[in-house]
């Protein structure tokens, strides 16, 4: 997909492929994680306690958003749903009264407008939680970057004391569970660089010139 152009931040071949690869690696893990999860169960450890989530199907200039509720809080953004994971997402025209999700489309739509700064929704980081601290740190260095602004992907390694370093946050980033809300575009490789996005590099630059361009208006 395409988007404005503006950021003066490159996306060179090498780089695509780079976070391609960084993007791919951090799906394996997530995947290996859900399998070691299906095997405590099969072997009679006791499942978590949780909320049954509700799903919509937003329009976005960025394609269909996939919005997961857990409660009142957001548990899940995925772009671009597709297969049998789509199947579990209800369009939201679909859902009349739907108060909550209605709220959630409204708001994302006054962002991509350039009419909101702050998202100011419930998150829900579920797994986080009670999984890995290191990445719940990381998301949260990630949510405090401001509006229009960047951080180095070594600058919040330091941040969330993350002695692995920058490839470290990059690859929890790839599979950040709530890409814009919590706005990890806003973390980059290093100012010449945007780096990897979980919704894809277009993706990425998109969301950076949308908040460059709002940012020069005041």
């Amino acid at each position: 997909m395409g988007g404005p152009k503006g950021t003066g931040v490159a996306v060179s071949g090498e780089n695509r492929w780079r976070s391609e690869i960084v993007c791919a690696r951090r799906a394996a893990w997530v995947t290996l994680r859900s399998m070691l999860h299906a095997e405590d169960a099969e072997e009679g450890a006791a499942p978590p306690v949780s909320v049954e989530p509700a799903r919509a199907l937003m329009p976005s200039p960025l394609g269909a958003l996939g919005v997961e509720l857990r409660g009142s809080a957001v548990s899940l953004v995925r772009f671009d749903p597709a297969g049998a994971e789509l199947e579990t997402f209800i369009p939201l025209h679909r859902l009349d009264g739907e108060d909550l999700f209605d709220e959630i489309f409204g708001r994302l739509s006054e962002y991509f407008a350039g009419a909101r700064r702050k998202l100011e929704l419930e998150l829900d980081l579920g797994p986080c939680d009670a999984g890995n601290a290191q990445i719940r740190r990381v998301l949260e260095e990630t949510a405090r970057i401001p509006y229009g602004r960047t951080r180095t992907y070594k600058v919040l390694a330091e941040a969330a004391s993350v002695p692995e370093g920058a490839s470290r946050v990059e690859e929890i980033l790839c599979g950040n569970p709530l890409p814009i809300l919590i706005p990890c575009h806003r973390a980059v490789a290093h100012p010449a660089q945007i780096g990897a996005y979980v919704g894809g590099t277009e993706r990425k630059r998109w969301l950076l010139d949308l908040e460059q361009r709002g940012t020069e208006l005041i």
